[in-house]
C-alpha cells in the first residue's frame, strides 16, 4: 500500500511537491506559509550551485515538511524546543523511514540528537538564514550582512555546521549578482521583497518557481562562467604555474615508465 511518504517522494516536481503540502496542510493543519517556501529556495539554490552531494530530491521535500509542527507563537520557550522532534514523529506516521525523520528532527538542535545527518546540517542553514531575512511582529528582517554575522557568530557560535563555510561561500557569491527590478537588486532583497509584496501562497509560489528562480540561475550561471573564464585567462598568463595536475603527471610518469620498460625488453 502506498504511503503518503511514498507519493509526495515520488513526484521529483518541486511546484508539484508544494501543491501537495498545501493540500496536506489544508486537511490536517500542518504548518505551512510562505516562510517554508522562501527557505525551501534558498536551499535549492545552496545545494545546486555549491553542487553539494545529497539527494536534492528527498532533502527538498525535507524541507517542505521538517517545520510541519511549527506553530507562528514561537515565543513560547517550549513549543519552540519541542516541536522538531514532534514533526518528526509525525512524518514517521506518514510513512517516512527513520533517517527521514531523523534529519527533519535535526533542522534544530533541540532534542540533541547526535551524530548529526549531513543533510540536517544544510536544513539548519537555510533555516536560519532564511528566518532571518524575513521580517516577523517583532522585528524587521535582517540585510545579508547581519545576518551572515549572526549566523557565524551567535546561532552557530558554539556548535560545528559542516558546510558552513561553503554556505557563507555561497552567499557571498550570490550578493554580486544583479536582478532586474524598479532598480538593480540583489536575488535575497529581491526574494525578500516578492515574499513581502506577494499575499497569497499560490501566486508566491507561481513567482518563484517561474520568474525568480529561473532568472536567479541563469545569472549566476553566467557570473560563474565569467569567472572561470578570469581565472583561466590569469592562469595560462602565469609562467610559473603547473602545467599539469599532480594526477596527470602520475599518469604521465607512469606511462613513460611502463614504456621504457618495453623498450628495455
Amino acid at each position: 500500500m502506498e504511503t503518503f511518504a511514498d507519493y509526495i517522494l515520488g513526484e521529483e516536481n518541486i511546484v508539484s511537491k508544494i501543491e501537495i503540502v498545501y493540500y496536506l496542510s489544508k486537511k490536517t493543519n500542518i504548518f505551512f506559509d510562505k516562510s517554508v517556501i522562501f527557505k525551501t529556495e534558498i536551499l535549492r539554490q545552496f545545494i545546486e550551485y555549491m553542487k553539494i552531494d545529497v539527494d536534492k530530491n528527498m532533502i527538498l521535500t525535507a524541507s517542505l515538511l521538517c517545520n510541519c509542527k511549527k506553530v507562528n507563537n514561537a515565543q513560547k520557550l517550549g513549543i519552540l524546543k519541542t516541536y522538531a522532534l514532534e514533526g518528526a514523529l509525525y512524518l514517521s506516521e506518514l510513512g517516512f523511514n527513520k533517517r527521514f525523520c531523523k534529519i527533519c528532527e535535526e533542522v534544530n538542535r533541540y532534542s540533541e540528537s547526535n551524530p548529526r545527518e549531513k543533510e540536517s546540517d544544510i536544513l539548519e542553514l537555510a533555516d536560519q538564514f532564511g528566518g532571518m531575512l524575513l521580517s516577523r511582529p517583532e522585528r524587521i528582517g535582517m540585510d545579508t550582512a547581519e545576518a551572515t554575522v549572526l549566523l557565524q557568530h551567535r546561532n552557530l557560535k558554539d556548535v560545528y555546521n559542516r558546510y558552513l563555510n561553503t554556505f557563507l561561500e555561497y552567499v557571498e557569491e550570490t550578493e554580486g549578482i544583479e536582478l532586474e527590478d524598479t532598480t538593480k537588486i540583489t536575488p535575497f532583497k529581491k526574494l525578500v521583497k516578492i515574499e513581502s509584496e506577494t499575499p497569497e501562497l499560490k501566486d508566491f509560489v507561481r513567482k518563484i518557481a517561474y520568474e525568480y528562480s529561473p532568472e536567479v540561475d541563469k545569472k549566476i550561471t553566467e557570473r560563474r562562467k565569467r569567472i572561470g573564464e578570469t581565472i583561466l585567462n590569469v592562469d595560462n598568463h602565469n609562467p610559473n604555474r603547473a602545467l599539469f595536475s599532480k594526477e596527470t603527471t602520475q599518469k604521465i610518469l607512469k606511462h613513460i615508465e611502463n614504456t621504457a620498460t618495453t623498450a628495455d625488453d
